[in-house]
């Protein structure tokens, strides 16, 4: 039995009709036989019943027995609580807090918040990928399965899919560029980069399935290969995507949507009821905000503005004030991308009307919006109506050794104000037309990358005036709040003095870990597994919040920035939002709210609520649970 050579008959009746179906097995075959205990020792069932009861009862959690018959005697060997999958945790749970076996308490201590991932994401059909040939491994970097053909290139991507194919894009790594690929992919593999890369945070985002940091594959974009292992797969074969492993399938795997049964709903009814500390979500769409606020998020916490400007006539419209020679040329180009970037944010403010919307002004340094591959800068050059060396001299220029301490955030704004006034304005007026329409909207403007007070002070100065002038030309005004995005370590020592003039604070903890480690979360993977082998580190900081270290920083932070300002609100907005263990962090430091992505926020509230019962449980000098 243990060892797998013999198969089991069924103990249940219902459960030998139900694996006959699925085996097509017929009725008479099944009686003759496969049939069950039930069937076979019917008082023999009732007395396995009768102690499975009993045991149940006793340990008040459902139980993996076992047992044999000797000579028609039953004899009961072993028990202990059983293990279960994300839908039989929560509905054996919410079963016996109905039957009043378990508390409310120990409801929600019962969850295993990462286990509610299989509640959420698509998975792969079980028989199916019994019979799968594995690839190759990278990191789980968002969760959910996916199947399709291999494409190379974002503009494939969305040229296959409008052809209703289903597609995988593999990539050595990925950037803002390939946005519009990521989109249209059912799933997204990278042979570079960690669980917070460009495609493992865009990917969770998007609630897309992504394998990143596969370092196996060796991709030639020229060739359109793909070589795993002396392998090569071509463009248009299929392969199959396990996010929540980190699994590469080779070929089709069919996937099925996990069964939501009210129980998940009955649970986040639950965890309503305790958290302290509530859940936003980091959205860039109007359907990710949906999404999140039917998750119940309680507004965005994370509007990303970069990602509004890479599609269509939108990057061109960037890409032509990147080109312009001066401030009139610069402000000539954004006056197009005004009306667009309005209608975004009018889209996302109504999706989550009555609920606040933090705004983050562009972030990334302006390289990031520039083609690299030569046959791409002679594309954009056709298009702009100049030379192939025009594009290729601006985008050297604007070369960085060190792009992410480099030229971006508020330094950019600094540097252009005309693009911080841009984009509050299509905030503001954004916020004013849905106004008239009867909407209530709540905006948040975040000031991204601040380090020094006065830095802080001349964008929040930009915003602020261009605010005054939005109101005065259509003579009405809304409420809003500016505030920062706390993730350069300098911000935290100084936050008193910032938070003389920021109103909110949000922890980017993705570039504050980067920053205080000194690790680039994209070429870290070569390194943190030894790390973490050797002991080195105890966990990935870029998954679970570095306590001892960032976790200092990020208490620092909130003691002198409310020191500065008593109501100052405060939050996260990093990928460790929907980490539960960096999550009852946030709330044991007295954050107002974490955000994280859609498909987290579930995971978030739930362990917002085990924060608060673990707290409760501690002044009460309980245990872990308190049982009915």
């Amino acid at each position: 039995m243990v060892a797998g050579t013999r198969t089991p008959r069924q103990i249940t009746k219902e459960g030998s009709l139900r694996w006959a179906k699925l085996q097509s097995v017929s009725e008479e075959e099944r009686k003759k036989v496969y049939p069950s205990l039930e069937e076979l020792f019917p008082e023999l069932y009732k007395e396995l019943d009768e102690q499975q009861k009993k045991l149940e009862l006793h340990y008040l959690d459902m139980q993996d027995l076992e047992f044999t018959i000797q000579e028609g005697k039953l004899w009961m060997l072993q028990t202990r609580n059983g293990k279960r999958t994300g839908p039989a945790m929560v509905k054996i749970a919410m079963d016996m807090l109905r039957d009043g076996l378990i508390n409310e308490e120990e409801t929600l201590m019962r969850m295993e918040a990462e286990k509610l991932n299989e509640l959420l994401h698509p998975v792969f059909d079980t028989k199916e990928l019994a019979k799968a040939t594995l690839l190759a491994k990278g990191l789980a970097a968002s969760p959910g399965a996916s199947t399709g053909q291999i494409v190379f290139f974002a503009d494939d991507a969305a040229e296959w899919t409008a052809k209703k194919k289903k597609v995988i894009l593999v990539r050595v790594e990925t950037s803002p560029e390939d946005l519009s690929g990521m989109d249209a992919a059912q799933g997204i593999l990278t042979a570079r980069g960690g669980m917070t890369s460009h495609a493992a945070v865009v990917a969770r985002g998007m609630g897309k399935c992504c394998v990143s940091g596969a370092g196996a594959l060796n991709i030639n974009y020229k060739k359109r290969t793909m070589t795993i292992d002396g392998r090569e797969f071509k463009e248009g074969d299929f392969i199959s995507l396990n996010g929540t492993t980190g699994e590469v399938f080779e070929g089709k795997i069919n996937t099925v949507d996990p069964e939501m049964s009210g129980d998940f709903a009955d649970l986040m009814d639950l965890t309503e009821k305790y958290t302290r500390m509530y859940v936003r979500t980091n959205a860039d769409t109007p359907k990710d905000a949906k999404i999140a606020r039917e998750f119940g998020a309680k507004g965005i916490g994370l509007c990303r503005t970069e990602h509004m400007f890479f599609e269509g006539i939108r990057i061109k419209a960037m890409r032509e004030m990147i080109l312009a020679k001066d401030e009139s040329g610069r402000r000539k180009a954004l006056d197009k991308l005004l009306p667009m970037q309005r209608e975004d944010f009018e889209g996302i403010f109504e999706a989550m009307h009555d609920l606040p919307v933090t705004v983050r002004l562009l972030d990334p340094p302006l390289h990031e919006f520039l083609p690299h591959e030569e046959a791409n800068q002679k594309e954009m050059a056709k298009e702009m109506g100049i030379t192939p060396e025009e594009v290729k001299a601006t985008v050297d220029s604007l070369h960085e050794f060190n792009p992410m301490l480099g030229h971006r955030g508020c330094r950019l704004g600094n540097t252009y104000p005309e693009i911080s006034e841009v984009q509050t304005r299509a905030i503001i007026e954004a916020a004013l037309n849905l106004k008239k329409k009867g909407v209530r909207v709540i905006p948040e403007i975040m000031i991204p990358l601040t380090g020094t007070d006065p830095e802080y002070r001349l964008q929040e100065e930009i915003v602020r005036n261009t605010a005054e002038k939005v109101f005065e030309e259509h003579d009405d005004r809304i409420e809003y709040l500016v505030g920062t995005m706390i993730e350069i370590p300098r911000a935290t020592l100084v936050a008193d003095k910032i938070a003389e003039k920021a109103e909110f604070f949000s922890f980017g903890t993705n570039d504050l870990t980067q920053m205080t480690f000194g690790y680039s979360r994209d070429d870290s993977a070569r390194f943190l597994p030894v790390y973490l082998e050797k002991g080195l580190l105890e966990n990935d900081p870029f998954q679970i919040l570095d306590q001892e270290g960032v976790g200092q920083l990020v208490e620092l932070g909130i003691e002198r920035g409310r020191k500065g300002r008593p109501d100052l609100k405060i939050g996260i907005c990093g990928e460790h939002g929907g980490e539960p263990n960096s999550v009852e962090f946030c709330h044991k430091v007295g954050m107002d709210y974490v955000s994280c992505s859609p498909f987290r926020v579930p995971i978030a509230r739930l362990a917002s609520a085990q924060a608060v019962v673990r707290e409760n449980l501690a002044k009460k000098g309980g245990s872990t649970y308190s049982t009915a």
